[in-house]
């Protein structure tokens, strides 16, 4: 028996009180779904832009909570009027449910923040962690078009069972060690996959290097490069016939592929001759915003003005040699300083492309190249895998461990 369990049992045997959100914390002025009569006090806690939160990040020891997933840092100084302390839950005003706790000096980018009524009775910390458990009903409380909004009249009814302080304590303990050592693994995570990352490109680009031995020619020379084109408008022209041509857009491609092997979306036959019909096999580039990154076709289907096509290198180039060489930080920086600007958006133009100079090695040299190249992947791969697979099983446990510790019998009157 558990240290909680044994403390249950002493203190409530038969059970514990639920109460409803809103009569166990404030909240701030600008919220309005609760009775007057039940909120006796309000935080009036200053909130900022999102704009101005981006102007006030400096890396000091304010912390600028935010509505999204990360928050940044500010001075007091920068902070100004803004500064707040106390010690807050936040639930985003408009996005998604990104519920957060934080206990010092802040600077609010728009959340609705709550504080405990009485510390003698809940823990604004163990309320938090209840709020985590129930994040699923707390986001299907979000409603709106392009921005959601929290129902908050449904949130603040939420049931949260009110155990006695020193359980309510080794409960908060408990989690925040997981917490602690999921955030650790995450951090180790992120840190692997950057050094493993620079590891890869300075091989990569490494083995990418040749003396004067090498043949260099423009890309325009070894390959035809084109720009995409749209039927318009484009909606008239997108079916739900399965036998209709993939539509390949830039939210087709998965975070860190290589290829591309689905749509989400086809255009009828008369929309294909409207636009750019490329084959599984050939390259395509977006020309814009972040611009230049390869990827491979393992489909046939059309491309919009935003993609820019590689065809017809196969006898100059191994396909995966040359989706290396695109990828290379000396190609890549070469493509971001030829882009022209319009506007404050790069351009990467098929010219752009066409212009660049590149070595051509016999094609045997190529593939040894690919060769070590996919094993070094592979390794890093396999390496990373490993980490994911550990993180994602702590998660599960983390999970686990709080739906256990935060379920309760309800007592009965």
């Amino acid at each position: 028996m558990s240290k909680i369990d044994e403390l249950l049992l002493k203190y409530c045997p038969n059970g514990v009180v639920f109460k409803p959100l809103w009569s166990l914390v404030y909240f701030d002025k600008r919220f309005n779904g609760v009775d007057k009569k039940k909120q006796p006090k309000v935080l009036a806690f200053e909130h900022v832009s999102a704009e101005k939160l981006k102007s006030l990040n400096s890396g000091g020891n304010v912390r600028l909570l935010s509505t999204g997933k990360f928050d940044g840092f500010t001075s007091v100084d920068l902070a100004g009027e803004s500064l707040n302390e106390g010690e807050v839950i936040s639930i985003p005003s408009g996005g998604a449910a990104n519920i957060k706790y934080f206990d010092g000096l802040f600077v609010d980018g728009g959340n609705i923040l709550c504080s405990t009524r009485d510390k003698e009775v809940v823990l604004l910390k163990y309320i938090y962690h209840f709020l985590l458990k129930n994040n699923d009903f707390i986001q299907s409380c979000f409603r709106g078009g392009s921005v959601q909004h929290p129902e908050m009249a449904k949130i603040i009814e939420l049931l949260i069972p009110v155990p006695p302080l020193l359980i309510q304590k080794e409960i908060v303990n408990v989690l925040d060690n997981y917490s602690f050592n999921l955030i650790t693994l995450k951090e180790r995570l992120n840190n692997e996959i950057l050094t493993r990352k620079k590891q890869f490109e300075y091989y990569r680009d490494e083995l990418l290097s040749f003396d004067g031995s090498v043949t260099i020619k423009t890309l325009g020379e070894l390959s035809c490069i084109v720009r995409g084109a749209s039927p318009r408008p484009i909606n008239e022209f997108i079916t739900d016939d399965p036998h209709g041509v993939n539509w390949i857009k830039i939210g087709d491609v998965q975070p860190g592929a290589k290829y591309i092997t689905s749509t989400k979306e086809k255009i009828t036959e008369e929309g294909a001759k409207h636009s750019r019909f490329v084959k599984k096999g050939d390259f395509i580039l977006s020309n814009s915003m972040s611009f230049g990154r390869p990827y491979i076709l393992n489909i046939d289907g059309c491309i919009h003005d935003g993609w820019l096509s590689i065809s017809n290198f196969q006898a100059h180039f191994v396909s995966d040699f040359l989706y290396h060489l695109l990828s290379s930080t000396k190609v890549q920086r070469t493509m971001k300083q030829k882009a022209s600007f319009g506007g404050a958006v790069q351009n990467l133009n098929a010219d752009i492309v066409r212009s660049l100079e590149l070595p051509v090695p016999p094609l045997e040299v190529q593939k040894r190249i690919v060769v070590l190249l996919d094993k070094l992947d592979l390794l890093t791969t396999n390496i990373l895998t490993a980490l994911s697979k550990e993180v994602e099983a702590r998660q599960k446990q983390h999970d686990y461990y709080r739906e256990q510790l935060l379920t309760f019998k309800e007592l009965k009157n």
